[in-house]
């Protein structure tokens, strides 16, 4: 199983949404913090084009964001994804 990784904002909504997600479909994650270390931020935005928190990575790919999360779990292909 690949590890799952989420970038977040403490005051995200989007971000609790994303956590809440996986942990109701028994997903272990680990979260890093990055709304007090913009340069972090700037360096994701960069390197992937995505300018909004949360960044979901699986592995090393970034899937998206938590509505990008939630579509894949509601497809059941998430767990794919996962799986590698």
């Amino acid at each position: 199983m690949k590890d799952i990784t989420l970038y977040t904002w403490h005051t995200c909504p989007f971000c609790r949404k994303a956590k809440r997600l996986l942990n109701e479909n028994g997903y272990d994650f680990t979260e890093i913090d990055i709304e007090d270390t913009p340069e972090k931020k700037e360096e994701l935005t960069k390197e992937y084009g995505q300018h909004t928190v949360p960044y979901v990575f699986v592995g090393d790919e970034l899937i998206g964001g938590s509505s990008d999360l939630e579509e894949l779990l509601n497809n059941n292909e998430f767990e794919v994804i996962v799986q590698g």
